[in-house]
């Protein structure tokens, strides 16, 4: 195996990446090397590629970006039992401490001394990535490596949407990125009588009626409010359910009018700035459940999550639009800003 790699990289403080030759990551004791087969883009990639107020605050170039991978281990640190070369694996991308009260109280997705692949150490938009034994998933052979690549934001949407049983209840999805998709075909998937999704990008919509959605809205030409279109979809009253993924502040607003009295609102997208609520008259009266969803559980949303991919009740296909290369980067971060496709996965 060659000492060297090519990465796309944030070479410097400012917008944009490279593709490198750099060098391949070396490995310690309790790490595993993995050959990356496929990777896909996330949102917070974009952050960084753009270069905004949040990426600025907390990346510190040069940086390999990427956390959604699958691959194959090529080698071992001499500690790892769990994990063999020739695995098949992905991985959890939060590196959780395992000693923190989180860790130690079964809350390990909000560990307080967390570290991020992609933000906080080299990601997976390499040909090899290095990441500690504890955070290895192994795959099935037979999972599909594009499948295999989006476990991590699936996984999310698993979480967001199951916090609460949605068999028998209608839902609405506000926002229809990747993550909102995935959510829109789980709460088909597990029994939801109904599924609304908005989004203000039509190409979007069209992915989530792919998805299974029920009706779909796009507030920004449609003839009332989104909160009213809910209500009217669903005829004239609040829904059971309302998953907010989109983190705008008029969406996250829209939720609490839209959630029925005794209702549950899921909080995933994030705002870039502080939202403002009438708490009273839209949580406090209405008895309204929140929920506010980062990651997903360690390890449970990940075996739910192969059991979604496994058993066949979930066809997330769809999502999935765009297939490029390293090379190709720049186009592919640019059809992200532009809202023109789904899930962009990218291979070496």
């Amino acid at each position: 195996m060659s000492d060297k790699m090519e990465a796309i990289l944030k070479k410097r403080p400012e917008p944009g990446a490279v593709v490198e030759t750099v060098d391949v990551p070396r490995i310690g004791p309790h790490d595993v090397l993995i050959k990356v087969r496929i990777t896909s883009i996330c949102g917070t990639d974009l952050h960084i590629y753009s270069w905004d107020p949040w990426s600025q605050n907390r990346i510190r170039p040069p940086q390999i970006l990427g956390h959604e991978f699958c691959g194959d281990v090529v080698e071992i640190g001499g500690a790892v039992e769990s994990v063999k070369v020739g695995d098949f694996v992905s991985a959890e991308t939060h590196i959780v401490c395992h000693v923190c009260f989180q860790c130690r109280t079964g809350q390990a997705h909000v560990c307080q001394n967390c570290k991020i692949i992609g933000v906080d150490r080299d990601g997976s938009f390499a040909e090899y990535v290095s990441v500690p034994e504890l955070a290895v998933w192994k795959n099935s052979p037979d999972l599909r490596p594009d499948l295999a690549s989006i476990q991590e934001p699936l996984g999310n949407a698993v979480q967001a949407t199951l916090v609460e049983d949605v068999a028998g209840k209608t839902v609405a999805v506000l926002g229809c990125g990747p993550t909102g998709l995935f959510a829109v075909g789980i709460a088909k998937a597990c029994g939801a009588t109904a599924v609304f999704a908005a989004d203000v990008n039509d190409y979007r919509l069209d992915l989530a009626r792919k998805m299974g959605a029920t009706e779909v809205y796009n507030p920004r030409t449609g003839r009332q409010s989104l909160a009213d279109w809910i209500i009217e979809a669903n005829e004239g009253y609040g829904v059971d359910v309302v998953l907010e993924m989109s983190g705008s502040p008029d969406a996250t607003r829209s939720a609490f009018r839209a959630v029925r009295n005794g209702g549950r609102v899921t909080l995933f997208g994030i705002p870039s700035k502080p939202v403002e609520l009438d708490v009273a008259e839209g949580i406090i009266f209405k008895g309204v459940t929140i929920y506010g969803v980062t990651g997903r559980k360690l390890f449970d949303t990940w075996y739910r999550t192969r059991w979604f991919l496994e058993s066949g009740v979930l066809d997330v296909s769809p999502v999935i639009t765009h297939r490029m290369t390293f090379g190709q980067i720049d186009e592919a971060m640019g059809l992200m800003a532009a809202g023109q496709c789904g899930k962009i996965v990218l291979t070496p």
